[in-house]
């Protein structure tokens, strides 16, 4: 029996969902939401529906975004001839950092076999048709250098080996064993500027 009342409960189990989120954690947000304001709670609510409401994957490149094509691939100012593969939309503004002026292609994740992620499951064919497309000079593979990043890196390198353009890896400037959405910047423009050819 919940020591709750029933509409906190629900609060506290579905705020338990939510990546790093533990039963104490939900509880205090929960709590904290409770006590907000009416206004307060309504945004929040509102500002959940909307992200539900209005975002997408941007058609070309799989980043979150408002409008399709996503702002990086529709900038006349970026370098379209440059792409940097990442895992997830979050590891943008890392590589953003550095001063990269390409665009980008999100995999949506990495290889990993254990947990039952296959090609199949990432973004890959549409890497795959944009460089079939022609135009695009170098892929830079900028996935995090863990087991599955490294693994998902060779796997697109030897994919896309025969098509011609030039894939590079980032260099070592970004810790092995860490995710690439942690790295600062420093280490992130080291990486950039020592991508190697794979």
């Amino acid at each position: 029996m919940s020591r709750f009342a029933e509409p906190l409960t629900r609060l506290i189990e579905e705020l338990r969902k939510l990546p790093g989120i533990g039963n104490k954690s939900a509880q205090r947000l929960a709590f904290h939401i409770l006590r907000a304001s009416a206004e307060d709670a309504e945004l929040l609510a509102a500002a959940v529906r909307d992200v539900k409401a209005q975002l997408q994957l941007c058609s070309v490149c799989n980043n979150i975004t408002d409008v399709d094509p996503c702002l990086y691939c529709s900038s006349p100012a970026r370098n379209q001839h440059l792409v940097c593969v990442i895992e997830e939309p979050t590891n943008i503004s890392t590589v953003e950092k550095t001063r990269y002026s390409g665009v980008y292609h999100v995999l949506h994740g990495t290889l990993s076999p254990l947990h039952g992620v296959g090609p199949e499951q990432l973004r890959i064919a549409g890497l795959e048709a944009r460089v079939a497309a022609g135009g695009i000079e170098e892929v830079i593979l900028a996935t995090s250098p863990t087991v599955e990043g490294e693994a998902t890196a060779h796997y697109l390198a030897d994919l896309l080996r025969s098509s011609g353009v030039r894939i590079s890896r980032i260099a070592t400037g970004v810790p092995a064993g860490s995710d690439i959405e942690y790295a600062d910047e420093v280490s992130m423009s080291r990486a950039m500027d020592g991508r190697r050819e794979m």
